[in-house]
């Protein structure tokens, strides 16, 4: 039963760090349909910053905060110069950012080399937490899952409760009959694009605190996040919220007790889920 408990509390920390990588994608994949190859390059670029960052000052919020900006800006650059004009052609903007992705993979294999990095975590949150039917567990697993949840309760918040949410779900749906109204709908775009980056930054910084990094990560995380929005539905929070347990609570029952078929196991989560319900766990039907 421990190790049962265990088990489940480690699938959940790590669906935290699919969450925050997957909810930019779910910004800007999900709800903007662009859809971004170099979403998984933007986790790692996050990541090795954070750790620059935090080396440099030994902040740890610091880092985190400096690298959600940097690839917040990034992203928005690649956006504005080398999407926006194209951005409803699926193919090309797949095109693009495949190459932007692929450039800034050996920019960063030549920086930081092939070697492993791992973001320092804070000397305060190097500690065990006492859990009932655990023992000790470590605290920073725990509070990043609290800041996944956080994140989650905001994003949630925003995109369905507030004007200007409510300015990009219009937007998404009729960007003509949005712009008529007086919406400048490339700025709201934009703005959301650089959240959507910015998201992906910090999760990089939050998973380089849990796991090392390494170049090749970011083909694994794109992977991961394109999973975990689908699963949940596209355009949800919630949704990927719910894609992001289920893949990793699979993903680490599956290495625990079937270590060979693991990611045959977790990618069969998605065939399963797609075959019951096409549009996701709590995807909209597309109309007809």
């Amino acid at each position: 039963m421990d190790q049962f408990l265990l088990i489940a509390l480690n699938g959940l920390t790590l669906a935290a760090v699919y969450f925050l990588v997957a909810s930019g994608l779910t910004l800007i994949f999900g709800l903007m349909r662009v859809i971004t190859m170099a979403h998984g390059t933007s986790y790692l670029l996050g990541g090795y910053i954070g750790y620059v960052i935090a080396r440099e000052t030994g902040n740890w919020l610091l880092g985190a905060l400096g690298a959600a900006i940097a690839v917040g800006v990034l992203g928005l650059i690649i956006h504005q110069v080398l999407i926006r004009r194209f951005q409803d052609d699926d193919m090309r903007v797949a095109l693009v950012t495949l190459g932007v992705s692929l450039i800034g993979t050996d920019l960063m294999l030549a920086v930081f080399g092939g070697t492993a990095t791992q973001v320092a975590i804070p000397a305060a949150f190097q500690v065990g937490l006492p859990l009932p039917g655990l023992g000790s567990y470590p605290l920073i697993r725990l509070l990043i899952l609290l800041v996944a949840v956080l994140v989650g309760v905001g994003l949630t918040l925003f995109i369905n409760k507030t004007r200007y949410g409510s300015i990009v779900r219009a937007g998404v749906d009729d960007s003509q009959m949005t712009s008529a109204t007086g919406v400048n709908v490339r700025v709201v775009f934009a703005s959301i694009f650089f959240l959507g980056s910015a998201l992906a930054g910090f999760a990089g910084v939050v998973g380089g605190t849990l796991f090392p990094l390494l170049p090749g990560q970011d083909g694994s995380y794109l992977l991961f996040s394109l999973v975990v929005v689908i699963v949940g539905g596209m355009g949800s929070v919630p949704g990927a919220a719910i894609g992001a347990a289920l893949v990793g609570i699979v993903s680490q029952f599956a290495l625990v007790y079937a270590p060979t078929y693991s990611l045959v196991l977790t990618f069969a989560l998605m065939v399963v889920v797609l075959a019951i319900r096409p549009q996701g766990i709590l995807g909209r039907r597309s109309a007809t």
